[in-house]
């Protein structure tokens, strides 16, 4: 069987045939609607690059990169650090060292003109106070509770001040508590209420409230050791 070679007229006709059905898919892809975005690229072999838009409705060429959406990251809450806590300060004065066989500790301070008690080394109450005047200022120092009477009758001439001089005095009191022999007592003083908390106006006992006296006679016991502190009197001579 002979075989003819396509006369060079036939090839090039051939050539020109493909040729055109490049250029006609090209025009018929560049009248294509066009769509806002990004349009993929087609590349054909030995034409430049051609932008193809894309359709509503058609899914993009496989291939064709897409866009990633840009998603901001919910910020994680954060829990609020707590505030510390300042233990709070003791209130009242610093319990006084001293040794004591009842348990109870008083000290009586003349800066404050303040009672203070605490019993097992914990501070159950204060009370207000009037100590010894300037004139007869009560001796600092450590004493402690003698006998405690219900009602009696304070006399000056006990510790050599006559009745009926100028200071000296007999006067009835109730919820008396002696602290030293030689007639220093805490006591209810009704009369000098104002003053207690405030100024010193006894003739050297420790003078608080009715009130007061009376929860003294009822609970602290003898030997309960009672602390003086600030007064401008000498120092108490224990025994005295």
């Amino acid at each position: 069987m002979l075989t003819t070679k396509p006369s060079r007229r036939a090839r090039r006709g051939t050539a020109r045939r493909v040729v055109a059905a490049v250029i006609g898919a090209v025009a018929v892809m560049l009248m294509l609607p066009m769509t806002a975005g990004a349009a993929p690229v087609t590349v054909i072999p030995g034409l430049p690059p051609v932008e193809i838009p894309s359709i509503p409705g058609v899914p993009p060429l496989p291939g064709t990169p897409s866009t990633p959406e840009t998603t901001t990251p919910t910020p994680e809450p954060t829990t609020p650090k707590p505030t510390p806590s300042t233990p709070e300060t003791p209130k009242g004065p610093a319990i006084p060292n001293v040794q004591t066989s009842t348990g109870w500790i008083a000290l009586a301070d003349d800066a404050t003109h303040q009672i203070t008690w605490w019993h097992n080394g914990n501070q159950v109450k204060t009370m207000p106070i009037s100590m010894g005047s300037d004139k007869h200022p009560t001796p600092n120092g450590v004493y402690y509770t003698k006998e405690s009477y219900r009602d009696m009758y304070m006399d000056s001439s006990t510790y050599g001040v006559p009745v009926d001089s100028a200071e000296g005095y007999r006067t009835y009191v109730e919820y008396a508590t002696r602290m030293s022999w030689d007639g220093i007592f805490i006591h209810a003083a009704p009369w000098s209420v104002e003053q207690q908390g405030r100024s010193n106006v006894s003739h050297g006992c420790i003078n608080i409230s009715t009130a007061n006296g009376k929860w003294v006679f009822d609970t602290i016991p003898r030997n309960t050791p009672i602390v003086v502190r600030g007064t401008i009197g000498p120092d108490y001579i224990p025994g005295s």
